[in-house]
């Protein structure tokens, strides 16, 4: 090798394919950085800043979305209630106010599990309802139930009746009850009528299908447990005495029976059930005054309520009966020969019917003609010795119980009986349904000359 004019010995030549970007340019060419291709491509400054404020501004709204969630939500649930409309218009607003809510919507409202009634009024809506029931104890949480019925869609599926509910049901539950638990009810009128003894409203039942059963009705009301009696202490108070019948205290009334129920407080309606309603009607009607008697009037209440049910007998005149009642007082305060007689054909026709009615099954009672006359001489009439208290031309003093359940006129006549005139006969005139008064058998047997001649 020589070096020639001094100069250093040159490199070999580098193959072209080597020395070239395989186009006839050299490596790195500032052309081809400038056209954009090749992998060192990037995106124009203002759209990287564009990107990036994007990016930011998410997670600041992400953050402050979960900062202020809780007064964003306390601010859009308040509005719902005011407009519970947008709860289910408005998804959004729905998400609000379960979050809100919490584990209230499916708390139920205690745990008693007792079936109760609610009523559902003609226009009733939700938000006229969900106060009753919190007043009620059907629901805890007003807000909760209301959430839950316009999910349900109650208002539209609302109608007016009674529906069984619990104090243990969910809101949930409760809005399902309000729609699908209908009370339903059947039930059947038996009405007694004024002047009824126990024996003919023990027909009547045996004319109708309940859950009434009459010979356990009779036998109740015969014979009252010591469970019964104890539960009405007013009938002590009133005077009735040990192993006496209820007879006097069924008050003349129309009842409903029930037969049948699917729940509720209503059940088929029993024997003890109707005496019930009976001796409830008959405090209700009579009240607690009218059992508080005077001394001066020489009777208890239970006397007085036997000269009622004679006196109701006698007349039906309203005007008529405080002089019927002062006839007997009369009666009873005078002495006739040794005895004082009162004198009454309805209590003889009592003892006289409840002699028969005890030969006949109580199945056959409501073929029994009550009530009927005597056709015999009254005086000579002999009945059972159980009844002859009863056979008030042959035995002293007042009746040992009622014959009937008097009402209240006929009690207001026994407690204040108009003794002024001094009556002490009475004749029923034919035809009219009234009574002429005498003071005198003299004046009675004149006036039955000229009425029944």
């Amino acid at each position: 090798m020589t070096v020639r004019n001094g100069r250093a010995p040159r490199e070999p030549e580098m193959p072209s394919w080597r020395a070239s970007d395989g186009r006839g340019n050299p490596p790195g060419n500032s052309r081809d950085r400038r056209s954009g291709s090749g992998k060192g491509f990037r995106l124009p400054g203002f759209l990287r800043f564009l990107l990036f404020a994007g990016a930011l501004a998410l997670v600041v709204l992400v953050v402050l979305l979960t900062a202020l969630r809780p007064l964003v939500r306390a601010g859009i649930v308040g509005w719902a209630w005011d407009n519970p409309s947008a709860i289910t218009r408005l998804p959004f607003v729905g998400d609000f106010v379960r979050e809100d809510l919490g584990s209230a919507i499916d708390a139920p409202a205690g745990t008693d599990p007792t079936e109760a009634v609610f009523t559902v009024n003609t226009g009733d809506t939700i938000a006229l309802i969900a106060p009753r029931l919190l007043q009620g104890g059907f629901i805890s949480n007003a807000h909760a139930f209301t959430f839950v019925a316009l999910e349900a869609n109650l208002n539209t599926l609302l109608t007016a009746g009674d529906f069984v509910l619990r104090r243990n049901m969910t809101p949930s539950e409760v809005a399902n009850a309000l729609v699908t638990d209908r009370v339903q009810v059947t039930t059947v009128k038996v009405t007694f009528r004024e002047g009824l003894r126990l024996e003919q409203q023990t027909a009547l039942l045996e004319t109708i299908t309940s859950g009434v059963d009459p010979a356990a009705y009779y036998q109740l009301a015969k014979h009252p447990t010591q469970n019964l009696l104890a539960d009405y202490p007013w009938l002590a108070t009133a005077g009735l005495p040990a192993g006496a019948s209820l007879e006097g205290f069924l008050y003349p009334a129309t009842y409903d029976l029930v037969t049948s129920a699917n729940g509720g407080p209503y059940k088929v309606t029993d024997a003890e059930g109707l005496i019930r309603m009976e001796l409830d009607k008959f405090y209700s009607a009579i009240g607690p005054d009218r059992m508080n008697v005077p001394k001066s009037r020489g009777l208890n209440f239970y006397q007085v309520l036997s000269l009622a049910s004679i006196i109701q007998h006698e007349t039906a005149q309203p005007d008529e009966k405080a002089l019927v009642a002062g006839v007997y007082q009369n009666r009873l305060a005078r002495l006739r020969g040794f005895i004082p007689l009162l004198g009454s054909e309805p209590t003889v026709i009592y003892a006289r019917d409840t002699d028969s009615l005890a030969q006949i099954p109580i199945e056959d009672w409501k073929t029994f003609f009550f009530w009927a006359a005597i056709k015999t001489r009254i005086v000579d009439l002999q009945v059972s010795k159980a009844m002859q208290p009863y056979q008030t031309y042959q035995v002293t003093g007042l009746i040992p119980g009622p014959i009937s359940t008097p009402t209240e006129i006929d009690i207001d006549a026994a407690l204040k009986p108009d003794t002024k005139a001094g009556y002490l006969y009475f004749l029923a005139l034919p035809n009219t349904g009234k009574n002429i008064f005498a003071k005198t058998l003299a004046e009675q047997t004149a006036n039955i000359h000229k009425y029944y001649p």
